[in-house]
């Protein structure tokens, strides 16, 4: 038995189609929910007791309840929580660290691997030693997408395997109005909070951006801290330099140099101009900037590679990793 969140009824399997049964309790809609096209909704005493609920539609209504239910959680977590340094990823291919700025790395539509940039670019052998044609995937071999149509199509099929990466992919999609996607600012917001749910960290990082810019919900400064704040105890830089920028224009420079710090460390470059800023303007030490750039320094360590640098000399903006 699950719960369909349109009609709050408790269903049996056979009630939902195959893909629905497959969704989270906040997105599930039985088969009469759907074809009567019934948007899902908050349970009916929180939509009696929220009048933020009455003049939106039921993804933000959805939205706004879930975070809600998130209140408490926002004021429980501790310095402890959100200072702790982050834990990273590895190409699964070369096994060194995944470079933090994006073209660093590739989403791999056909296996769902994040692979870095010099895998990605480096020739593609068979199990016998022998070059094989290069425009397949290095990881498990598939054909790359011959078109567009193709591609999309693809993350489509990881949406429904419940690929957070593919559905924040599809967020973002929808957020821009591209590959054929309509701008929808709520829509992306849904996609996102189903990524996040999952585990995805940059997916909390754009839904605190959604707050924080008033795309397809209000401005709330708050809430964008919050979701903020779980996307760097996820370990997402870019979220951490966030609430770094936004703790030294509050004037807690303390604060903000222990999120730009923790960045740094991630390989977050513009952290690292942000400290060297405080430092000039007396704001942070020399001791402090020293530091910085010797996480900095640590980083590049860690990411640096001969596969990864000729991928980069052959296109920059393919696959610069630093």
């Amino acid at each position: 038995m699950k719960l369909c969140a349109a009609c709050h009824e408790d269903l049996p399997k056979d009630s939902y189609s195959k893909k629905q049964w497959k969704l989270d309790e906040y997105q599930r809609r039985c088969k009469v929910c759907v074809a009567d096209n019934r948007e899902v909704q908050p349970p009916p005493q929180q939509a009696n007791n929220d009048t933020n609920t009455t003049n939106t539609n039921g993804i933000v209504k959805l939205l706004d309840f879930m975070y809600l239910e998130d209140g408490e959680k926002m004021k429980r977590i501790s310095d402890e929580e959100l200072f702790k340094q982050s834990q990273y990823e590895d190409c699964p291919i070369c096994f060194l660290r995944l470079p933090e700025l994006q073209s660093g790395s590739r989403y791999q539509t056909c296996c769902g691997k994040v692979i870095c940039s010099g895998c990605a670019h480096a020739s593609v052998y068979d199990d016998q030693g022998n070059e094989v044609d290069n425009e397949k995937c290095a990881f498990c071999r598939t054909p790359d997408p011959t078109s567009e149509e193709e591609m999309v199509e693809r993350y489509k099929i990881r949406v429904e395997a419940n690929d957070p990466k593919a559905m924040f992919k599809l967020g973002v999609w929808y957020s821009e109005g591209i590959y054929g996607y309509s701008l929808d600012h709520k829509k992306a917001l849904e996609l996102y909070y189903r990524a996040a749910d999952l585990g995805y960290a940059e997916a909390y990082c754009n839904i605190g951006y959604a707050y924080s810019n008033g795309e397809g919900v209000e401005v709330d400064e708050e809430k964008a801290e919050h979701y903020y704040e779980l996307a760097a105890m996820g370990g997402n830089e870019r979220a951490r330099h966030n609430l770094g920028y936004t703790g030294g224009h509050a004037g807690n420079f303390d604060r903000a140099l222990k999120h730009y710090m923790i960045a740094v460390r991630g390989g977050n470059a513009p952290s690292l101009k942000q400290i060297k800023l405080l430092y000039t303007n007396g704001l942070a030490t020399k001791d402090d900037y020293t530091k910085a750039l010797q996480l900095y320094q640590a980083y590049l360590g860690e990411i640096k590679s001969q596969q990864r640098d000729e991928a980069a000399a052959f296109s920059k903006e393919l696959y610069r990793y630093y």
